[in-house]
């Protein structure tokens, strides 16, 4: 069975998923990146995209892992780090 947590920062969704008896899988979407070579701040070169993407890997595997995402403290992480992000534009 998937269970969608949806977090209030970003548009960010994460599905996850039972890949096994003990190991979750999962995806997550979110609006930080229109596509492969553009951000929500207009970057074209791949560093900025590249951190984002790191930044989202992050997120994923610490659900995965049984971490809490939904708390105020990790969001505020999390929109802090895409704060820094957004500062190189």
């Amino acid at each position: 069975m998937n269970k969608v947590i949806k977090l209030p920062c970003y548009g960010i969704v994460i599905t996850l998923s039972e890949e096994s008896e003990d190991r979750m899988g999962g995806e997550i979407t979110s609006d930080l990146l229109l596509d492969e070579e553009e951000n929500v701040c207009g970057f074209e070169d791949n560093g900025p995209y590249d951190m984002i993407n790191a930044i989202e890997s992050l997120i994923l595997a610490h659900a995965c892992a049984g971490i809490d995402v939904t708390t105020p403290a990790y969001i505020e992480g999390i929109e802090t780090a895409v704060e820094k992000i957004n500062n190189i534009c």
